[in-house]
């Protein structure tokens, strides 16, 4: 046997990405990505493998559910070479600190919790910012799109631009010597938005390949309807007197609302209304955009040559504590985006708390809730929520606009593939069980259903 695939995360759930692709002595692992949710505790699992011999980490992009075990990786004897293009080692650097310093205050209020009701102590944070520094030292190779960079002599990894966020890539592996080619997608980004360019298509000649399945069950709405929609929530809640909440990651989407809210101003459809990008990493995440214009479409860097496309005279931006505690005296026409998008921790959790009991206000959900969420039982229709120890009833009017969504549809997934003639494996990877299901079914129609398969967590499988 000469390479094989092993699934750590990502596999027959959606969070936690990460696979070690073994090809004779060399491993690459790809992405290691924290998991969320219900599966959160799987992060303090040892690594199923042993990491002093992984010998390369690629990143797929700088999302904690692909980048966020780094740290934990570094610790238990990772010393391997991380690859990733320069926008993903830029991102990762904030978003992998942020983590810690979010885990820190999380256990935190823990801890004084299970003081106070006599519980067990709570489970430590997996990492610490000097631990995060740390895993700093392996950030060794930045690699552009499209740019072959060959491995011991044998392996060749190509990085393609995978349209989902700012540098965001999918993977091409081949082995020279069987002249075999491995395909990873990452995540593949919704088509047709702003700031960054829709996907590459990957070869045809393609032997294995591992797609993300996060949306496969279903197509988004237009990005043009989803805009629509946009502005009749601002307008419906705004006549009502309440405000808007934009439970958001700092990542991609603040960015992008941000570029859609000065649209609607420059276009003077937007009522009067004061913004607020409350979250101190969207900030810096939205100063990493401004400095790598390269990686937008078209459209955005030419915009950017003449103005910040992110930028609105109504716009405040709240780094501070006390501003951010301040924005909650404002009872109405006030969009309030602030992190994190799940409403698993940050600081919408105290928006939503002077908000989400008020029937004139709004929540707007703009990206995918995964299962164990507060996100996700609000969008499942939860009537009260538990907010700080309090019991607080939902009667702001709640929105989802998958529209907005970062994640590649169905139609985008089925597109993806199209170039790829005739693979000796299909893994279906990072979604629901139920939505890998639907989507193999639609695979089937093209592809023999024998060779579609979707891998469990901990699964190891030879390929040849």
């Amino acid at each position: 046997m000469e390479a094989k695939i092993a699934f750590y995360g990502g596999a027959y759930g959606v969070t936690g990405s990460s696979f070690l692709l073994s090809i004779r002595d060399t491993k690459i692992l790809i992405d290691c990505g924290l998991f969320q949710g219900l599966e959160f505790e799987n992060n303090y699992l040892p690594y199923p493998c042993k990491l002093q011999d992984v010998d390369y980490l690629v990143l797929t992009h700088a999302h904690i559910d692909h980048i966020g075990r780094l740290p934990c990786l570094v610790k238990e004897g990772f010393r391997g070479k991380v690859i990733a293009t320069k926008p993903t080692f830029q991102i990762a650097k904030i978003m992998l600190l942020d983590s810690a310093k979010v885990m820190r205050e999380h256990y935190k209020t823990l801890y004084k919790k299970s003081l106070r009701k006599g519980l067990e102590p709570p489970l430590p944070p997996l990492y610490d910012e000097l631990d995060v520094v740390e895993c700093f030292r392996y950030f060794q190779i930045e690699l552009p799109y499209s740019t072959p960079l060959v491995l011991k002599g044998e392996i060749k990894i190509t990085l393609r631009d995978a349209g989902h966020i700012l540098g965001s890539a999918y993977i091409e592996i081949e082995d020279l010597k069987n002249s075999k080619k491995f395909l990873f997608s990452g995540d593949l980004g919704n088509k047709n938005k702003p700031i960054v360019r829709d996907f590459d298509l990957p070869p045809q000649d393609s032997n294995f390949v591992f797609i993300e399945t996060t949306y496969g069950d279903r197509n988004h709405r237009s990005f043009e309807e989803s805009k629509l929609e946009f502005l009749q929530c601002i307008r419906k809640t705004f006549e009502k007197g309440g405000n808007l909440l934009i439970p958001t990651f700092a990542l991609e989407r603040a960015q992008e609302i941000l570029y859609i809210l000065r649209e609607f101003h420059e276009q003077q459809l937007l009522p009067p209304c004061f913004v607020f990008l409350d979250s101190p990493l969207a900030i810096k995440a939205t100063k990493i955009y401004k400095d790598n214009p390269s990686f937008y479409d078209e459209e955005t860097l030419e915009l950017f040559q003449r103005i910040d496309p992110f930028h609105l005279p109504n716009l405040y931006l709240t780094e501070d504590k006390e501003d951010s505690k301040a924005i909650n005296l404002i009872k109405s026409s006030a969009i309030i985006i602030a992190g994190n998008g799940t409403l698993t921790g940050g600081r919408i959790l105290h928006h939503l708390k002077n908000n989400i009991w008020r029937e004139e206000c709004s929540l707007v959900f703009v990206g995918y809730q995964p299962k164990g969420t507060l996100g996700r039982k609000i969008v499942d229709g939860a009537e009260r929520i538990q907010l700080f120890g309090e019991e607080v009833p939902v009667k702001a009017q709640i929105y989802t606009i998958n529209g907005f969504s970062s994640h590649a549809g169905q139609r985008e997934l089925l597109e993806w593939l199209s170039p790829i003639k005739d693979p000796e494996r299909i893994f279906l990877i990072h979604g629901e069980p139920e939505k890998m299901k639907i989507f193999k079914d639609i695979l089937s129609t093209r592809f023999c259903p024998e060779k579609i398969y979707l891998p469990h967590l901990l699964e190891e499988i030879p390929l040849y």
